[in-house]
């Protein structure tokens, strides 16, 4: 076991990251070497019920804002981060951010600093960033930005712009296909699915997410003697089921539970389907 020192702070923030027990968190970062995606799936392997971190894009505080372009071929959706909520909900704050995105959209911006090198006013978009900086005097910046094209893409906010979603479409926009792919925006915002289908997901989540299963199985008494084959399939099915909870055209449709995603986009157009999907969250 390492011999690392953990601090209180260390294992604190633990537990706000997983809701684990303190004593669990602590054993978790002293067997990890402090390493805290290490010690989450560490929990996840004893049993824990812990919340999984699925996104390192994650701010603080600050507002989430997607936009597409007037031809709905592409779409890019960006944070801008402050230290407060104090800020965050500030009026001036979130007409700067939308303006931002107005800029990144306007210009086609490529990156974070293709839209801080635009012009902005009588600066650029880096220039203001400082300005306002000094002006409030704390700390903001662009610090995600992402983009899709497609045939068509649509995007939309949630209230108070903490969430905000793109998705892509493989047709021509359509006032029948952009509502639907609103639904599933709206449907990426409330559930997080990790991949927009199975072919999607990175296979070292198929992996990390396989070790975690067949490590609790080996852990239940019930499992004691069964041959490694026998549970690597079982581990297997395990995983076609995470597959159907998080990946996003396996999901029954929030609006109507008899239908997955893609049956849902179908009965729109046939063969409508989603391509690709960016979402963004504060907190």
């Amino acid at each position: 076991m390492s011999t690392v020192t953990i601090s209180a702070a260390d294992v604190n923030k633990l537990r706000q990251q997983t809701g684990a027990g303190m004593m669990d968190c602590r054993a978790a970062l002293q067997e990890t070497g402090g390493d805290f995606e290490a010690a989450i799936d560490f929990l996840r392997k004893k049993g824990q019920k812990v919340a999984a971190k699925r996104s390192d894009r994650d701010a603080k505080e600050g507002v989430v804002i997607a936009k597409t372009s007037a031809d709905k071929k592409f779409g890019i959706v960006m944070n801008l981060t402050s230290e407060t909520d104090f800020v965050a909900k500030n009026e001036d704050f979130i007409n700067l951010a939308l303006s931002f995105t107005d800029t990144a959209v306007n210009n086609n911006c490529q990156s974070i600093d293709d839209l801080k090198a635009c012009a902005y006013e009588n600066l650029t978009v880096g220039d203001k960033l400082m300005e306002t900086v000094a002006k409030i005097g704390e700390k903001i910046d662009i610090t995600s930005f992402e983009r899709i094209e497609s045939e068509s893409v649509v995007a939309y906010n949630h209230a108070g712009y903490r969430v905000a979603v793109l998705v892509g479409l493989n047709k021509a926009a359509t006032d029948a296909n952009q509502a639907a792919g609103k639904d599933c925006a709206m449907q990426i915002a409330a559930m997080n699915p990790v991949a927009v289908d199975p072919s999607a997901v990175p296979a070292e989540t198929i992996a990390r997410e396989k070790d975690i299963i067949m490590e609790q199985m080996k852990a239940d008494p019930k499992m004691a003697g069964k041959p490694e084959d026998m549970i690597s399939k079982i581990a297997d099915g395990k995983i076609n089921a995470y597959f159907k909870e998080n990946t996003l055209l396996a999901q029954p449709f929030v609006k109507d539970g008899s239908k997955t995603v893609a049956e849902y986009l179908k009965s729109i157009e046939n063969d409508l389907t989603v391509t690709a999907f960016k979402r963004l969250n504060i907190g």
